[in-house]
């Protein structure tokens, strides 16, 4: 399974390179197999090397350049990130990147040979007008996005539910996961409003392939119990 780590705009460096170590010597405990990744605030991105994936939040669809408060691959490479989150529903609704600039985005890094974990979601008020108009809704997230990207990751993040400590029902996570599983053979995970204590029931629903943690996983102890839950599951 996949088991990350979105620490959004949180922990110095410092504070950082401790809960990447923490991390580290837990799966070297356990001797976990699960796909571990874990993408830090820009600040505090530092080389890493070990069984744990480090990831940028995001990035400009650049090398370099005049592009004031970015990031692009040049300071990637500083620090040997090759995986990216993009399309993360606050860079969406809050920071109002559009699709096209997204898929912009998305194109870039594919041809660097990145590892993409692209996020899809929808708004209360889009899900409270049923299947149909969330399906519809979710597919225009699509638009401009290889599915068949050997390096794709897709999260499945209820815009509703970040943040909120609200989830949808586990009938719910397990139906739209199906739906979106016909669309691309890309390993599904689940973002929005996971916690310890909800976790592990999330990894066991149907065609959920693992989890991306947001303020659930900020302390480290609560991360490595979901990675501890995964290895559970894959050992019964």
């Amino acid at each position: 399974m996949v088991i990350a780590s979105n620490l959004k705009t949180n922990l110095t460096r410092e504070k950082t390179i401790s809960y990447l170590m923490d991390v580290e010597n837990f799966l070297d405990e356990i001797k976990s197999n699960q796909d571990v990744y874990v993408f830090p605030a820009q600040s505090s991105l530092n080389p890493h090397h070990g069984k744990v994936t480090q990831g940028a939040q995001n990035a400009y669809a650049t090398k370099n350049g005049a592009f004031t408060g970015e990031i692009g691959l040049e300071q990637l490479e500083e620090f040997d990130v090759k995986t990216i989150l993009i399309g993360h529903s606050e860079r969406r609704h809050i920071l109002g990147e559009t699709q096209e600039a997204i898929a912009q985005k998305f194109n870039f890094y594919k041809t660097q040979g990145f590892k993409i974990v692209y996020c899809v979601g929808e708004p209360l008020e889009v899900r409270e007008e049923g299947e149909d108009v969330m399906m519809k809704y979710l597919e225009l997230q699509y638009e401009g996005i290889d599915l068949d990207y050997e390096n794709l990751i897709i999260a499945y993040e209820p815009v509703w539910a970040i943040g909120t400590g609200k989830t949808p029902t586990l009938e719910d996570i397990s139906k739209i996961h199906l739906k979106l599983k016909e669309k691309s053979s890309a390993p599904l995970l689940y973002g929005g409003s996971v916690k310890v204590d909800t976790a592990l029931d999330i990894l066991k629903c149907d065609g959920v392939d693992g989890v991306l943690v947001g303020s659930g996983a900020l302390k480290v102890e609560n991360f490595c119990k979901m990675i501890q839950f995964a290895d559970e599951l894959k050992n019964n």
